[in-house]
């Protein structure tokens, strides 16, 4: 069994760093190079408002008790006459600490009303920690950032909403066209003249 010599590691060192500089560099030069990201990212969470009706389950799931809502209560008048006024909650606040945030996507799977949606941006660092506290207007911006989503497979199902707007639609569809075609249909038999009776 031969003894190994002295060096031997050094050797061995020089050697791969030798055959590392050799090689294409993969290093990608951010910032002048943006990262092409896949699209399901998790950089930052948007909000569309206008879905959200204030029900509180996603500060309430939060495990780091980073979303802070508030809303106050409106009195909307009756849709009919006759009807009843009815309460609704309209929200004033919806902000999102992301110096706490630890991106685990609870919030957005608990919402029923699809009202938060992930984005793919990630570059919003600050200098101080008080300003990665994003209210509403911020969290709205990053609305526009957030990539369609994927389209379903040919074989896949339609989904069940499409599947019953798509019922309605056409069960509507074929009512006027029925109304339509009632007034052009004509009128069986003769028409009998004012005061006579039929034979």
């Amino acid at each position: 069994m031969s003894a190994k010599f002295p060096g031997a590691g050094l050797a061995k060192g020089l050697a791969v760093t030798l055959r590392t500089m050799t090689r294409k560099t993969v290093t990608e030069q951010y910032p002048d190079v943006q990262p092409e990201l896949p699209p399901r990212t998790r950089g930052v969470i948007g909000l569309f408002e206008e879905n959200c009706t204030v029900c509180m389950l996603c500060a309430r799931e939060c495990p780091d008790w980073c979303i802070y809502i508030d809303s106050h209560k409106e009195t909307v008048p009756p849709a009919a006459p006759g009807g009843r006024e009815r309460s609704r909650n309209v929200l004033d606040r919806f902000a999102i600490d992301f110096s706490l945030c630890m991106y685990c996507g609870i919030c957005i799977e608990v919402c029923p009303f699809d009202a938060l949606f992930w984005s793919p941006e990630f570059e919003y660092a600050e200098t101080d920690i008080r300003e990665l506290t994003h209210e509403r207007d911020k969290l709205r911006e990053w609305m526009w950032t957030v990539p369609a989503p994927p389209a379903l497979d040919p074989a896949a199902e339609e989904p069940k909403e499409l599947a019953a707007a798509r019922k309605t639609a056409d069960k509507l569809a074929a009512a006027q066209a029925a109304e339509q075609a009632a007034p052009d249909q004509p009128t069986d038999g003769p028409a009998d003249g004012p005061g006579k009776e039929p034979a």
